[in-house]
């Protein structure tokens, strides 16, 4: 091996990692400290030149297809190692080349049609209920939660979530809210049970639908909750609330006007929405090229400057912003948690290369969001400047109201996701 040794040894600081490379020569790199020790081995000749030319990218590909693998620590451990360094490697022209090319080429790819945008949603979502319901909490939240002091579980932390957003809607019974991006069905079915309102969700992804639509029927709130299969933008009516959970990265950069415009026009007078979404403390960039050619294709976590752009040009108020730090990391430390427990117990479809592609993810993300630029966002906007009330006072009460609410109806929305197990397919 010649580059990567070249690169390891000037971006290895703190930790410390050794490379068995294909002939058997070995490598050590770093000063040990608080930062993993991890031994990998490199199998294929050719990583050398191609880690070089697109770090993120070949990396987990060579993972996903066995040419590295580990003989200390996992793929967790290899790039925490990598995220404590990161400055090092940042510096490198390589990376900095990537980082460039991604931001130029994001606008011409960040803005997906609703066809193109359908079939983004199906690649990741319609891979078989059969995964998420083995990862995610009970109630199939795949959205960061909410970890406040007290909150130790991946269940609780998902319904402080649902809680807390029911509470930033300053819902009132009777209101009709839309559930941009509903997924399997849980929080248009929480506000519903917690607030006596109506509730209309829309979704790309078939599998969800089926599921969220048999949910709905077990939890006997069919008759106030109405899921379908529709891209937002096709959505005519007006609602007195809008919510949309972890939606927002999946609608481009280019498109993050024509969305804000779209809640405003589905809002009625007096109007409120709540959008939960990815975001960065960085500069607009671009998505990970691993993230974009396996998991989320026409995915992109707006930066907040591009955001708060695009809402100045829909005549929305912007009523609240409050920033999550670190939760995502907890909630997704569960999900690898949860992934690696069942992982060979998974079904055949899932083989080995899609197992390592996910542990891949799963770390990734993690990382970024524990030891680099991510955080989660709730931007709470309103057609009018005195929407809500003037100070925060109502969230914490409307939460205290909703938790004492939760002993009567949560218990049947978790048994609701139980019961739905024989609706739809279950396998692409």
């Amino acid at each position: 091996m010649k580059f990567l040794p070249r690169l390891l040894n000037r971006g290895i600081r703190v930790g410390r990692l050794r490379v068995t490379g294909p002939a058997g020569e070995v490598h050590t790199f770093g000063q040990g400290g608080d930062a993993p020790e991890v031994a990998i081995r490199i199998t294929d000749p050719a990583f050398d030149w191609r880690i070089f030319l697109n770090p993120e990218l070949n990396a987990g590909e060579a993972y996903m297809d066995g040419a590295l693998t580990f003989e200390k620590g996992d793929v967790y451990d290899l790039l925490t190692l990598f995220y404590r360094n990161r400055r090092r490697f940042d510096l490198t022209p390589k990376q900095i080349f990537w980082k460039r090319l991604a931001r130029r080429g994001k606008r011409m790819v960040m803005g997906a049609t609703p066809e193109a945008a359908k079939r983004n949603a199906s690649h990741h979502y319609d891979i078989g209920n059969d995964l998420y319901r083995l990862m995610l909490d009970r109630d199939m939240q795949y959205s960061c939660g909410y970890w406040p002091e007290g909150v130790a579980t991946l269940e609780d932390a998902q319904t402080a979530k649902k809680r807390r957003i029911a509470a930033k809607l300053a819902l009132e019974p009777g209101q009709r809210v839309l559930d941009i991006g509903c997924g399997w069905g849980g929080m248009a079915l929480y506000l519903a049970a917690a607030a006596d309102v109506e509730v209309v969700g829309v979704t790309l992804a078939e599998e969800q639908l089926a599921i969220a639509r048999a949910r709905a029927e077990a939890a006997g709130l069919a008759d106030r909750v109405r899921f379908e299969l529709m891209d937002y933008r096709a959505v005519t009516e007006t609602f007195d609330r809008v919510v949309s959970v972890g939606m927002l990265e999946h609608v481009g950069s280019a498109k993050l006007g024509a969305y804000f415009l779209a809640v405003r026009d589905r809002l009625g007078p007096d109007g409120v929405a709540l959008i939960h979404a990815i975001t960065t403390k960085a500069p607009p960039g671009g998505t990970s090229p691993f993230l974009r050619k396996y998991i989320f294709p026409g995915g992109y976590a707006p930066a907040m400057s591009e955001t708060l752009a695009a809402i100045e040009h829909s005549g929305l108020w912007t009523l609240d912003v409050e920033i999550w730090r670190l939760h995502y990391a907890l909630t997704i430390r569960e999900w690898r948690a949860r992934f690696a427990a069942v992982r060979d117990d998974l079904p055949e479809r899932y083989d080995e290369r899609f197992k390592r592609m996910w542990e891949f993810y799963l770390a990734a993300v993690e990382g970024v969001f524990r030891f680099s630029t991510s955080s989660v966002m709730q931007l709470q906007l309103g057609r009018e400047l005195d929407s809500v009330p003037v100070t925060r006072g109502y969230i914490a009460e409307a939460e205290a109201r909703y938790a004492a609410r939760e002993p009567d109806f949560l218990p049947g929305l978790l048994a609701s996701t139980d019961r739905s197990r024989v609706a739809g397919p279950s396998a692409p």
